[in-house]
C-alpha cells in the first residue's frame, strides 16, 4: 500500500540511498534528487506529498529551497535534515516555512516513520480545510448573492470596501432580508477568512445565560457551572463574532461589550483574568437603534462604537425586480431533490413580484420550497400561489356608524382581541406562530397578552409555548 509520495533532495549521494531505501521499506513512494535544481524542475511538472531536504548544498541551501518549494506549491510540507548543532539555522528553516527539521545521522533515519506519517497527516488536514475554506469563500463570494438591483448592487459595493478593513459595522434591514449572509461575506473576504466565524444570537439566548455564552465562564461561577467553559469571543479569537439581534441585548451586558470595543479586553464569569480579544464584531438588528437610546433602552456610546459602518440591506419590495431571479435560483436549488419539477409560470411569477413579501427573503425561499414539495413536477403556476401572493384579499367588514357615535378605541382593541385570540387558537397557542400570521413581533404579542391578562382555554400553563 503506497503511504505517499516522498521527495528526497540531498547531495550526499550515501545518506540519500539509505534515506530511500528506509522509505520505501515504509511503503512510501520516494524520488531522490542530489542537485536542489533538478528537484525543483521536478517540483515543477508535479507535486510530492512531502519534500526532505538536506540542509546544506551546493549552489541551493536547504532553507533557500524550502522557500522556493513553498513558492511553487504553498500547500507543500518540507522536513529539514540538519547538521548537529545547527538550531539557530533550525528555527530559520521552521520560519521559511518548513514542518520541522531532523538531525543528519543514519542512527535517526529509523525514528522518521512517525514524523514522516505527522507530516502527510498534517497535509491531509490542512488540504481539507483548505478546501473547506474554498467552499465557504465561494458560498459566501459577493457573486453568489442573487440580484441585479441598484439597492442591492449599492450595498454589495459597500461590502466589499468594508471586507477589506478591520472596522467594526452594523448591519441593519428587516427582518429575513439575509444580514447573516453579508455579514459572512464580510469575514470571508476579509483577511480574517482563514479564522472563525462565530454567530450569536443575542435574541435567543435568555439574558442570564447570554454573558457566559459570549466570554465564558470558570468552573463554580453560578450554580451549575461544574467546569470552565470558552466563550464565544475566545472561539472566534482572531476572527469575526457576528452579534445578531444586538437591539435585545440587557444593560448589563451592553456595558461589557462596549469595554470589549473600547478596550479589547474582557473576563470571563467569576474570573478575575483579563483576557485579550482579537476579534472583529459585527452586528445586526432589525429595530430602530436610535428610538431605542430615546427610550434609555441601547446605550448610545456602544451605538457609535458599532454604528463604525453602517450597511442598510434592503428589503425586498424595494428591490421588486430581484425577485425572479430569486425565485428561479430556489426553485434550481430545490431541483436537486425534486428533478421533474420544470419551472414556474411566467404569470406565477409576475404574481410573485408583485407581493410585498413581509418576510422578505427568507419568507421567499420557504414559500418557494413549500410550492416544489407540494407540486413534484411540471410547472409551478398561479393556482399554486397561497392567496395572499396570488393577489387574493379579505373583504372589508362593512362599516356603519351609529347617530350617537362610537368608542372607537375601544372598538379597536375588542377587535384587536379577537384577532389576536383568532390567530393563538389557529396555531394552538403557539406565540411565535401566532405573531407571524398577525405580522407583529412575538414581544409584541407577549406584551399584549400581558396587558389583557389573556391565558390558554382553561387557564393552564401554556406549557407548549413557554420557550417559543
Amino acid at each position: 500500500m503506497n503511504r505517499g509520495s516522498v521527495l528526497v533532495v540531498d547531495d550526499d549521494a550515501l545518506f540519500r540511498a539509505a534515506l530511500v531505501r528506509y522509505l520505501e521499506g515504509e511503503s512510501f513512494a520516494v524520488v531522490a534528487e542530489g542537485d536542489p535544481a533538478a528537484a525543483l524542475e521536478r517540483l515543477e511538472q508535479r507535486t510530492f506529498d512531502l519534500v526532505l531536504t538536506d540542509l546544506r548544498m551546493p549552489g541551493l541551501d536547504g532553507i533557500a529551497f524550502v522557500r522556493r518549494v513553498r513558492a511553487l506549491d504553498p500547500e507543500a510540507v518540507c522536513i529539514v535534515v540538519t547538521g548537529f548543532g545547527n538550531p539557530e539555522r533550525s528555527v530559520e528553516a521552521l520560519s521559511a516555512g518548513a514542518f520541522w527539521f531532523i538531525e543528519k545521522s543514519y542512527e535517526r533515519i529509523a525514528c522518521l516513520s512517525p514524523l514522516v506519517e505527522k507530516a502527510l497527516e498534517f497535509r491531509r488536514l490542512h488540504g481539507a480545510n483548505r478546501q473547506l475554506q474554498r467552499q465557504l469563500e465561494s458560498r459566501y463570494g459577493f457573486d453568489n448573492i442573487v440580484g441585479e438591483s441598484e439597492a442591492l448592487r449599492a450595498t454589495i459595493d459597500m461590502v466589499r470596501k468594508v471586507a477589506d478593513s478591520e472596522a467594526t459595522a452594523l448591519v441593519l434591514g428587516e427582518s429575513g432580508v439575509g444580514k447573516e449572509l453579508f455579514a459572512r461575506a464580510i469575514h470571508y473576504n476579509s483577511p480574517r477568512a482563514a479564522r472563525p466565524f462565530v454567530a450569536v444570537n443575542c435574541g435567543a439566548i435568555p439574558e442570564e445565560l447570554l454573558e457566559s455564552e459570549l466570554f465564558g465562564h470558570v468552573r463554580g461561577a453560578f450554580s451549575g457551572a461544574l467546569r470552565d467553559r470558552v466563550g464565544r469571543f475566545a472561539a472566534a479569537n482572531g476572527g469575526t463574532i457576528f452579534l445578531d439581534e444586538i437591539g435585545d441585548m440587557s444593560p448589563k451586558l451592553q456595558t461589557k461589550l462596549l469595554r470589549v470595543l473600547q478596550e479589547r479586553e474582557y473576563e470571563p464569569v467569576g474570573s478575575s483574568r483579563t483576557e485579550r480579544a482579537d476579534v472583529r464584531v459585527v452586528a445586526a438588528t432589525n429595530q430602530n437603534l436610535p428610538e431605542l437610546i430615546r427610550e434609555k433602552r441601547f446605550r448610545e456610546d456602544l451605538y457609535f462604537r458599532l454604528c463604525g459602518v453602517p450597511i442598510e440591506v434592503p428589503s425586498l419590495r424595494a428591490r421588486r425586480e430581484d425577485v425572479p431571479l430569486l425565485v428561479r435560483h430556489y426553485i434550481e436549488v430545490q431541483r436537486r431533490s425534486y428533478p421533474d419539477i420544470a419551472g414556474i409560470t411566467d404569470t406565477a411569477l409576475k404574481r410573485m413580484t408583485e407581493y410585498d413579501w413581509p418576510g422578505n427573503v427568507r419568507e421567499l425561499q420557504g414559500l418557494v420550497e413549500r410550492l416544489v414539495v407540494l407540486r413534484r413536477s411540471g410547472w409551478v403556476d398561479e393556482s399554486d400561489l397561497p392567496p395572499s401572493v396570488a393577489g387574493q384579499r379579505l373583504e372589508r367588514p362593512s362599516v356603519s356608524i351609529p347617530r350617537e357615535g362610537i368608542d372607537c378605541a375601544a372598538l379597536v382593541a375588542a377587535y384587536e382581541e379577537e384577532l389576536i385570540l383568532a390567530a393563538l387558537n389557529a396555531t394552538g397557542w403557539n406565540k411565535n406562530r401566532a405573531a407571524q400570521l398577525l405580522g407583529m413581533k412575538r414581544t409584541t404579542l407577549v406584551e399584549k397578552l400581558r396587558v389583557r391578562n389573556l391565558t390558554p382555554p382553561g387557564g393552564a400553563p401554556d406549557l407548549r409555548t413557554r420557550n417559543s
